[in-house]
C-alpha cells in the first residue's frame, strides 16, 4: 500500500508577482500526516492559513485566487501542480504577500526544489480517490468540458482551441506523472496581444514579461499601437507586420500553451484535496471549468467518503474456503466469510455471497429475509481475525478473540442475492497480543454496515 508523502526539507522561491509586480518569497514546507495543501499569508498580522481546496477559490480571471475572510492569495496553481505530480500529499505553504512569484511562467523551479529537497514516506496511507464511474462537466456558452473515467492512475489528455491562425488546434497528453518534470513542468504560460491591454485596464498582469510569458501575436494592429503596447510591456519596438510569437526563449515544444493548459489542470484540480485515480479528458480547458470540476468532484469524494474495495470475481483469491477454514475454528453455519481477495500489513478485504439457503434466513423474517445484523458483525469480525492472523508465524496454532465491539451503525439491509465486501484495517499497531481495528461491510458502492473492535490473539495450539 503506498503512503502519503512530503518534503523531506524546507525550499524557498523569490521573483516578482504576475499581476502584483511586487517581489515576493514562497516557501515550502514539511507537513504532518493528513494535513493537505495549506497556504499561509506570513505578512499579515495574525499569519492567517488557507485551506488549499476547491470551495476556497474566490476567482478564476487570469490564474486561480484563493481566499476566505478577505485573505488572498492568487497564482498558486503552478506550485500545486508541482507539489502534486510528484505525489507530495502533506505541504505547508508560506508567502509574504498576495500571490506566489511567477518566476518563469511554469513549474519548472518547483520541480527542481522538490527535486533538490527530496521526499519523505510517512506512515499513514494515501487517501486515493478512484473514479468508478464517468463524471462530465460541460459549458454549453463556452464549449469547454472535462470528463474523467476510471482508470488504474491518474492521467491526462487535452485539446486546446482559439479562434487564431497562430495558436488554432492544439492536444497534450500526459500517461504518467513521472514524466511531469520533462514533458510537461516547463511549459510556460501564454496570452494573446490583444488581451495585454485590457488585462493591465483590470489591474492584472503587472509584473508580465517576456521573461515570464508567451505572448502571441496573432491579429494585425497599426504600428503606432504596437508601439504603445510595447512601451507598455517594457519591450523594444517590433514590425507590427510580422505575426507570431514573441518570446526571449524558443518554445520548448511546439504545443508548449497546450501542455501548459495541461499543467492548469493539475494545479487546479490538486484543489479536491486527494490524490485522484482516472483518466481526465479536457476539451478547451481553463481555470473557470477547471475549478468548477474540481468542486463537483469534491461533492463526489464526500458523497463516498469511504469507497468499497474494487472486486473482480475473475482474479484468484488470496484464500479460498479451505485455506480460510485451516486458519479460524469456524465451521457452519458459522463461517461467514467465502474468501480473501486482498491483504497488506494492516488491511484485508474479503467476500462473503449471501444466498436464499442461509440457515438464519429460515427463522428471522422468511417472509422478508435480511440478514441479522450481528452476523454482519460476525463475518467482520472472522475477516478481521484473519488479518491479525496473518501477522503471525505458524497462525494455524493462533486463535484470535474479540474482546470489544464499537461504535456500530447499520445503514442497510442485507439480503439473498447480496455480495458482502468487508474491508478491515488497523487502527494501530499489534502490541502484546492486542489489535484495535475498524471495518467497513459494502453491497456495491454503498456502507451497508461498520464497527471497530478490539482482540486478542493467543497461541494455544
Amino acid at each position: 500500500m503506498l503512503k502519503q508523502q512530503t518534503l523531506k526539507g524546507s525550499f524557498s522561491l523569490n521573483g516578482k508577482g504576475l499581476h502584483t509586480g511586487v517581489k515576493l518569497t514562497v516557501t515550502f514546507n514539511p507537513a504532518p500526516e493528513h494535513h493537505g495543501y495549506k497556504i499561509q499569508r506570513i505578512d499579515l498580522d495574525d499569519q492567517p492559513i488557507l485551506d488549499a481546496v476547491a470551495e476556497n477559490v474566490v476567482d478564476t480571471t487570469r490564474g486561480t485566487v484563493l481566499g476566505k475572510n478577505g485573505v488572498k492569495v492568487s497564482t498558486v496553481e503552478h506550485a500545486l501542480a508541482a507539489l502534486y505530480a510528484a505525489g507530495i500529499d502533506n505541504c505547508l505553504i508560506q508567502v509574504n504577500g498576495p500571490e506566489f512569484p511567477i518566476l518563469d511562467g511554469s513549474a519548472k523551479a518547483y520541480v527542481e526544489c522538490i527535486k533538490r529537497v527530496g521526499i519523505e514516506e510517512q506512515a499513514a496511507p494515501k487517501d486515493y480517490y478512484i473514479i468508478k464511474s464517468k463524471i462530465e462537466f460541460r459549458d454549453e456558452e463556452t464549449g469547454s468540458s472535462i470528463i474523467v473515467l476510471p482508470d488504474d492512475k491518474f492521467s491526462l489528455n487535452v485539446l486546446i482551441s482559439y479562434d487564431s491562425n497562430i495558436l488554432n488546434n492544439q492536444y497534450a497528453t500526459l500517461e504518467n506523472m513521472n514524466d511531469f518534470p520533462n514533458e510537461i513542468a516547463s511549459a510556460r504560460t501564454f496570452v494573446f496581444v490583444r488581451e495585454i491591454e485590457p488585462l493591465l485596464n483590470a489591474g492584472l498582469i503587472k509584473g508580465g514579461d517576456l521573461d515570464n510569458a508567451i505572448v502571441i501575436y496573432e491579429k494585425q494592429m497599426t504600428q503606432d499601437n504596437f508601439d504603445k503596447l510595447a512601451d507598455v510591456m517594457g519591450v523594444p519596438h517590433m514590425d507590427a507586420s510580422h505575426l507570431g510569437y514573441i518570446n526571449h526563449i524558443p518554445l520548448v515544444w511546439p504545443n508548449e500553451p497546450a501542455r501548459h493548459k495541461l499543467l492548469d489542470i493539475i494545479g487546479d484540480l490538486a484543489l479536491t484535496g486527494k490524490p485522484i485515480k482516472g483518466r481526465i479528458i479536457a476539451t478547451r480547458p481553463g481555470h473557470t471549468i477547471n475549478n468548477k470540476f474540481a468542486r463537483q468532484l469534491r461533492k463526489e469524494i464526500r458523497l463516498h467518503e469511504i469507497q468499497a474495495p474494487i472486486y473482480n470475481c475473475n482474479e484468484k483469491p488470496l484464500m479460498d474456503v479451505n485455506r480460510i477454514r485451516e486458519l479460524l475454528p469456524h465451521r457452519y453455519p458459522f463461517q461467514l466469510v467465502d474468501k480473501v481477495i486482498a491483504i497488506g500489513a494492516n488491511h484485508i478485504v474479503g467476500v462473503k455471497n449471501v444466498t436464499s439457503n442461509e440457515p438464519f434466513f429460515q427463522g428471522h423474517f422468511p417472509q422478508e429475509p435480511v440478514m441479522p445484523g450481528v452476523l454482519q458483525i460476525e463475518a467482520m469480525a472472522q475477516v478481521g481475525g484473519l488479518l491479525v492472523l496473518n501477522s503471525v508465524d505458524e497462525p494455524e496454532r493462533y486463535s484470535t478473540y474479540f474482546l470489544k465491539i464499537d461504535n456500530v451503525k447499520f445503514r442497510q439491509k442485507v439480503v439473498p442475492g447480496d455480495t458482502l465486501i468487508f474491508r478491515v484495517e488497523l487502527t494501530a499497531p499489534i502490541r502484546r497480543g492486542i489489535s484495535t481495528m475498524k471495518g467497513y461491510v459494502f453491497v456495491g458502492e454503498k456502507i451497508v454496515c461498520e464497527a471497530e473492535f478490539m482482540a486478542q490473539i493467543v497461541k494455544n495450539k
